[in-house]
């Protein structure tokens, strides 16, 4: 792991390339993306037997399925016999079929009936099955890996769970309600970098400074491969809605998704999936206890997508421009080594995790 001690004098960002560079996002598709833990869904999103959801990592298309013991699987989304996709959307099989040449799984992967091989000699049905990847669940939260031989998430994000747990003590009973998502015109750093630092806030974001946190308590710290963002909200009678306690918190878990703690233990999501070198489609979620839509989560929801959300938008894709132009080179960081919100720590550490991952080679 890239060690996040400050360095001697000011530290430089990224270079530009790392931004519009093809062969620097392939490189991040195959090195970061399909060898990290992957955001699916909610475990409720898929509750039943047969339930199914079809997802993207990167260029490669999957689904997330619940079998006949209830267990949760994830797949490649292609049929073992000439590559055509099995499912799209979501919805609820009882057996997986091929839209091509009808070719019939179990919800488990095997291959249960394909027309015409029993007259194909040593064709043997139980010698196929889909292909599985790694699937973990984070405090209901589905999470995939494509790289057979990754660490898992506790390794990854050592005491994650258990902080998260202890923020939200009954977020075993919280279920999705309402998720929205928009496509940036920026590579999917800009976008991650720009969530992960509160520098800009204060100027970019009354609502969310004035009322749900205040801005100079604001510390985003470090910690294995995330980042804690912490503060404390603002006055309650200067709130944006009513809240019992006055904790923020958020856990982000490298490399794209995000689980915020608002005060008054409204808990939402950021994920993010790059669908092109310059665009990324980021998404937000939030839950309540039971799925209940109770009035606080949607109006701090409805307040968020209409100011922090959509305020986000043009000053990411002005910085994708701005890193096409020829007079900017990857400009000087603020490393406070005090913490605080006039920092960039977090940017820091995003930007040694991209090099380390680029600089590990492949595993298979």
């Amino acid at each position: 792991m890239s060690s996040t001690a400050l360095p001697e004098g000011p530290q430089r960002a990224l270079h530009p390339r790392y931004y519009r560079d093809p062969a620097i996002f392939a490189q991040e598709r195959e090195r970061i993306f399909y060898r990290t833990w992957q955001y699916v869904c909610h475990t409720q999103e898929v509750a039943k037997s047969g339930d199914y959801l079809v997802f993207e990592v990167a260029d490669q298309s999957l689904f997330v399925i619940r079998d006949g013991v209830g267990s949760l699987r994830a797949f490649y989304n292609v049929c073992q016999h000439r590559a055509h996709e099995l499912l799209s959307g979501s919805g609820n099989r009882k057996l997986i079929t091929c839209p091509y040449h009808a070719w019939v799984y179990n919800l488990d992967g095997r291959l249960r009936r394909a027309q015409g091989t029993e007259h194909v000699p040593g064709f043997d049905l139980d010698e196929i099955c889909l292909s599985e990847v790694r699937l973990e669940v984070f405090c209901g939260f589905v999470f995939v890996n494509l790289d057979p031989d990754a660490a898992g998430m506790t390794a990854w994000y050592a005491d994650a769970e258990a902080d998260l747990r202890r923020y939200v003590p009954e977020i075993d009973s919280y279920r999705p309600i309402w998720t929205h998502d928009s496509l940036e015109a920026c590579n999917w750093k800009v976008a991650v970098e720009n969530y992960n630092e509160c520098y800009h806030c204060r100027f970019v974001h009354p609502a969310f400074t004035k009322g749900v946190i205040a801005a100079e308590s604001v510390d985003i710290t470090p910690k294995d491969y995330t980042l804690r963002h912490e503060a404390s909200a603002v006055a309650s009678e200067k709130g944006s809605y009513a809240f019992s306690d006055n904790a923020y918190h958020v856990i982000f878990l490298w490399p794209a998704m995000s689980i915020q703690v608002y005060p008054g233990r409204v808990l939402n999501t950021y994920w993010w999936r790059p669908t092109a070198i310059d665009a990324t489609r980021v998404y937000r979620g939030w839950l309540s206890p039971g799925g209940d839509e109770d009035r606080t989560t949607m109006e701090i929801a409805e307040i968020d997508k209409k100011t922090t959300f959509v305020e986000d938008l043009p000053v990411v894709e002005s910085v994708q421009r701005g890193l096409n132009s020829r007079g900017y080179a990857g400009g000087p960081l603020v490393l406070n080594p005090k913490g605080g919100v006039d920092n960039e720590r977090s940017i820091q550490a995003i930007h040694g995790w991209v090099r380390e991952a680029l600089e590990t080679p492949p595993s298979r």
